[in-house]
């Protein structure tokens, strides 16, 4: 990876650990869905302008099926779960469930798309499972008031971020990445339209869930994919990947920084668990005969 596609790396994984800052401070004025509405439809407005050329267009109109599929699953059912997950846990916890991503693509991709897993990497599933329960033991409380649910909620996120990464993958690989991005997108923002205006807040939103709902939209989801594929397209997916164990040190960073969240034992320990499983199940560490944990090979060698 170069200096640029490193200094990239770290922008992006600064801008999605905001995100959860973001949600959490404007979810409560605006609404999971609404808001939701407000980042889907102002990336949508930003992004469609990549797209204005007849080939492009053409793409969006043969595949605009797909892509709406890939909308919902990508971007209206997660969105709107991490954002109801924030209006109860705080933005760090939030994002090192969220980083079990890897996970259900890998058991997702075994179970229904003929993805094969590697023993190895079976240990780093359980390994990162482990590392889930001892960062949600404690609060897995399903009465009323409780935590549990949220945690589901987070979860539910990213079985759907799994299910769109395989689907994208056997669908849409050939599509290039604007019109993944603006498509999905545009998609995602007319999908939400009606629940998003129908659960429009009643009251005034203050100008700081304002500002932190456009920061949203314009920072952690334009500027984010635009980045993010860039990246992707430079540096490879394995080099982009290692941003999944940014986001929550990000995350935690800023939570800590700027919602005086506190960071206990627990949740670095789970957080140490979880993305060494996460790291193995994804084969970004891996074993040598001998038992020693050695990085990938380069794509050369």
């Amino acid at each position: 990876m170069s200096s640029a596609d490193a200094l990239r790396l770290l922008l992006l994984s600064s801008l999605w650990g905001l995100s959860f800052i973001f949600m959490r401070v404007a979810v409560p004025e605006f609404g999971p869905v609404p808001l939701v509405l407000i980042r889907m439809g102002i990336g949508a407005l930003l992004l469609v302008p990549l797209l204005m050329s007849l080939r492009y267009l053409r793409l969006i109109w043969q595949h605009k099926g797909a892509l709406l599929i890939l909308g919902i699953i990508n971007h209206v059912l997660p969105f709107s779960l991490l954002a109801l997950a924030t209006t109860r846990l705080e933005a760090g916890f939030t994002s090192l469930i969220n980083a079990t991503t890897p996970i259900f693509t890998a058991l997702l991709g075994a179970a229904f798309f003929a993805t094969p897993i590697q023993r190895q990497q079976y240990l780093g599933l359980a390994l990162a499972l482990f590392g889930v329960y001892v960062l949600s033991a404690d609060r897995l409380d399903f009465t009323l008031g409780g935590d549990g649910w949220f945690i589901v909620a987070v979860l539910g996120a990213t079985f759907c971020y799994g299910l769109a990464g395989n689907y994208s993958k056997t669908r849409l690989s050939h599509l290039p990445s604007r019109v993944l991005a603006a498509g999905s997108s545009a998609m995602s923002a007319l999908v939400l339209l009606v629940p998003g205006l129908l659960l429009w807040p009643s009251e005034p939103v203050s100008m700081l869930a304002w500002g932190n709902a456009l920061a949203l939209a314009m920072l952690s989801t334009t500027l984010a994919f635009l980045l993010y594929f860039g990246l992707l397209a430079s540096a490879g997916a394995t080099a982009t990947s290692t941003v999944t164990f940014l986001i929550p040190v990000s995350a935690l960073l800023w939570g800590y920084l700027l919602l005086n969240e506190t960071l206990s034992l627990q949740v670095v320990t789970g957080m140490v668990i979880t993305l060494a499983g996460t790291a193995i199940a994804t084969r970004l560490l891996r074993f040598r005969s001998r038992g020693a944990l050695t990085p990938p090979r380069p794509p050369h060698e």
